[in-house]
């Protein structure tokens, strides 16, 4: 592993939390020689899932698109964005329709660390498999939605504390990836994020004030 390749993986990040922020750009033109490896990849998803989600369910799933001929498969589906086949990787940020019910296995990695004790955890999720139980597909569906995007947001911040570079892609056919990639009926599709090293910046994009977006106390 290069100097390099090990600083990625060990996610060196700029000292002033502004400046990732303030340099994060939607990158549309890659340079396809630089790759990633998979445990660079998994890197960013360990940061990526230290997200916030509803009750703490983690619902957010993830599907690598990183083999050419993968890449290959999905540039029609992702309307030919070329970002899908010059990036070192896609990734399918989807979310589970029935994520609710490992709330079992996340209660028990809770007390095994003595976060919880273990009657807290067995009743919080005999509430948490009734009451997400009860809820409606449509329910469910914007809570992962909501979930999946904070976990993509934080992604997206993680790759540029290591340099990288990435955009979000929506404009993809839902339907036809799903069959191509052959995903569960259980997993929703938020949304696709290239990711890998610019050849191109992305561009400056202006934005409202605080005052033209902000509202206090009531509208």
């Amino acid at each position: 592993m290069s100097t390099d390749q090990a600083c990625r993986l060990a996610g060196r990040v700029p000292a002033d939390f502004r400046e990732v922020i303030r340099t994060r750009r939607s990158v549309r033109q890659y340079d396809p020689n630089f790759t990633l490896s998979r445990e660079e990849i998994k890197s960013l998803l360990a940061d990526a899932i230290l997200a916030p989600s509803s009750n703490n369910l983690q619902p957010w799933r993830f599907l690598v698109i990183d083999r050419p001929e993968d890449k290959r498969k999905l540039y029609p589906i992702a309307n030919s964005q070329r970002q899908v086949l010059e990036a070192s990787a896609t990734i399918a940020v989807l979310g589970d329709l029935e994520g609710y019910k490992r709330a079992r296995d996340i209660n028990r990695i809770a007390v095994e660390r003595g976060y919880m004790t273990e009657e807290f955890a067995a009743q919080q999720a005999e509430r948490l498999l009734a009451v997400y139980g009860a809820r409606g597909e449509e329910a469910l569906r914007r809570i992962v939605l909501i979930d999946g995007s904070l976990a993509a947001m934080q992604l997206m911040l993680a790759a540029r504390a290591r340099g990288l570079d990435t955009v979000p892609m929506g404009g993809f056919n839902h339907e036809q990836f799903i069959e191509a990639f052959r995903v569960p009926a259980t997993l929703v599709p938020v949304m696709l994020i290239a990711v890998g090293k610019a050849a191109a910046e992305g561009r400056p994009t202006a934005r409202l004030s605080v005052d033209d977006v902000t509202t206090w106390g009531s509208f």
